[in-house]
């Protein structure tokens, strides 16, 4: 957080990051109004999003035990950017696929 070599909303992302990773964004306010004042809803969305993604990613592969392999490496840098097009139709997918109503679980 102490370097020059990153912008202030690079270091606002940086910090939201970490917090979504070690899920205490959720008590940080104080986090969520500074990243705010330096991104759109959209591209908090979006941050969060991606980062959510990764996480998810890294647990998988952490708990099968399994590495990252050059391959998976290239993939993710061309993976920088996210269309928020594509989220909101995806978001939009969901939310017009959603059951009314869930089923009980069958106790089996």
């Amino acid at each position: 957080m102490e370097s020059d070599l990153l912008t202030d909303r690079q270091k606002a992302a940086v910090l939201w990051a970490e917090h979504v990773t070690r899920n205490t964004a959720k008590f940080r306010d104080d986090v969520f109004e500074h990243v705010k004042s330096l991104f759109s809803e959209p591209e908090i969305l979006e941050l969060t999003l991606v980062c959510g993604s990764f996480n998810m990613t890294n647990r998988i592969m952490d708990s099968l035990h399994m590495d990252i392999t050059e391959h998976d490496v290239e993939k993710i840098k061309g993976s920088v950017r996210t269309d928020p097009e594509n989220v909101r139709r995806y978001l939009q997918l969901i939310l017009d696929t959603w059951p009314g109503k869930f089923p009980e679980p069958s106790g089996d």
